[in-house]
């Protein structure tokens, strides 16, 4: 089934007057020609049934006179055009003016394939000016998906075959678990997220790790955070969910390997069950979030030889009370429109006088918390309440202003910090947050947890004098 979606075209192309008068003189010579703004027409994956965004080029006529050029497109029926104002994809005699130019939108939709391995549809656009035969070349990636769209799931398990497309949320619900196998790619559509009243697994691997991002393509959304995560309105206020968001009662969630990216919130987890572990992630990689990388609320959380990095607030908020025990963790945040700690740990929730029902328990080992502010760790024992604010770094760098007082040793032992201190990653403004040979973080892990963790993110063996973060130092 196709549908055409140029909605608005016709409204945006009557603004280009491209039609000529009675006046203009035309040319017929064979040697006029016309010039493109592009010679392709290129679309990242398209998602089969789905449609595409719609693109456009300029056709400029740089001859004095007026031309009449006709416009033709082999109907293989997934491409569709608007030229000049009209959506038809063929116009005989479009007409010109002397050094101007005219507009033509594009769009496709793919049929599905049946098949896991992205297609290749290719066409061109033809211009007949006088005899002279010229063309743009369209090509478009098709890519056949399992549509998910306002869904609620029982016991699931989602394999390697073809990629997920979510749209407006996929609820796993309560006492039944969502299983996800290595290599398995998630795209979920703007305000969409994953969220878990039962339990997941994602089960990847370091070379088939499983991705949740959004679904555009397009070079410009690269590193853009904010690109998918349900919201809900409150009172005029509008909320966001977690990208993947455990609702309060989730618990024994596991998350291994995984790549997390250009979200609100990479993971939320809200209130623990009492004497169970709510999630544990490790090897994964968490980026480009607009508010978050993990935002915990009363949670029971491991995190483990993990990178978070680039969020527009916190890399990790820890709230309201729960257990934490971050080991072998990158957290850091350079991105420009960073504007808040990487780290934050607040024993109340968002109000000021939260009254706290449950203890909050921090530890964190062998990490790098740094990033572009003067101080990337905030501490906030605020709130009321009897419950306990208890936290410890353990063979940590810290970035923390020189007021940042560390010298309670029950809370800050071994810490490497200070402005000559510095992590030195090989490449931070591209992703790239292995240690380089002059980083201070090299060797100045304890050797501690090395039974549990004797290989970095990469899988490459930790050495008796463990480096700090995700990734182990390897010489060349």
């Amino acid at each position: 089934m196709r549908h055409i979606h140029l909605c608005g075209l016709l409204l945006l192309c009557g603004v280009v007057f491209t039609s000529c008068h009675d006046a203009d003189k035309f040319t017929d010579s064979p040697s006029a020609r016309l010039n493109f703004s592009t010679d392709t027409v290129k679309f990242d994956t398209v998602f089969t049934t789905i449609g595409s965004v719609t693109k456009q080029f300029r056709v400029y006529n740089r001859n004095k006179e007026a031309v009449r050029t006709s416009v033709s497109i082999a109907d293989n029926g997934y491409y569709r055009l608007n030229i000049d104002g009209v959506a038809a994809n063929n116009y005989v005699n479009l007409e010109i003016r002397g050094n101007d130019s005219a507009y033509i939108f594009v769009e496709v939709t793919i049929d599905p394939q049946n098949s896991n391995s992205p297609v290749i549809v290719l066409d061109s656009i033809q211009f007949n000016t006088n005899g002279n035969l010229q063309d743009v070349k369209l090509m478009a990636f098709g890519q056949d998906v399992h549509f998910y769209n306002d869904s609620i799931i029982g016991n699931t398990h989602w394999v390697n075959d073809k990629p997920y497309l979510i749209y407006n949320s996929v609820k796993v619900d309560s006492l039944c678990t969502l299983d996800i196998d290595a290599g398995v790619h998630l795209y979920f559509h703007n305000n969409s997220s994953l969220i878990v009243a039962g339990q997941i697994h994602v089960n990847g691997t370091k070379d088939e790790p499983v991705v949740f991002q959004g679904d555009r393509f397009e070079e410009y959304y690269k590193d853009k955070p904010g690109l998918w995560g349900a919201t809900y309105t409150i009172d005029d206020n509008t909320y966001y969910y977690g990208n993947i968001h455990l609702l309060s009662g989730s618990s024994g969630n596991t998350i291994d390997y995984a790549i997390i990216r250009n979200g609100t919130k990479g993971v939320q987890i809200d209130n623990h069950v009492d004497g169970e572990t709510t999630l544990t992630i490790s090897n994964t990689v968490i980026s480009e979030m607009s508010i978050a990388g993990v935002y915990a609320r009363s949670a029971n959380v491991d995190v483990f030889n993990t990178l978070i990095y680039n969020c527009d607030y916190y890399a990790a908020a820890l709230t309201s009370g729960g257990n934490y025990n971050f080991v072998h963790t990158t957290l850091v945040n350079y991105a420009a429109r960073h504007n808040m700690p990487s780290l934050m740990l607040r024993k109340s929730g968002a109000g000021d006088n939260d009254i706290n029902v449950n203890d909050l328990k921090a530890h964190f080992a062998n990490s790098i918390i740094h990033g572009s502010l003067n101080s990337e760790l905030i501490i906030d024992e605020g709130g009321e309440g009897d419950t306990k604010f208890e936290f410890k770094f353990e063979n940590c760098m810290l970035k923390v202003a020189p007021s940042f007082e560390m010298d309670d040793t029950a809370m800050f032992k071994n810490i490497v910090s200070g402005a000559d201190e510095l992590p030195r990653f090989v490449n931070a403004a591209d992703g790239d947050y292995h240690l380089d040979t002059l980083s201070s973080a090299k060797d100045r892990g304890t050797a501690a947890y090395l039974v549990g963790f004797p290989l970095d993110l990469d899988g490459v063996e930790r050495d008796s004098l463990p480096d700090l973060g995700a990734y182990e130092r390897v010489e060349q």
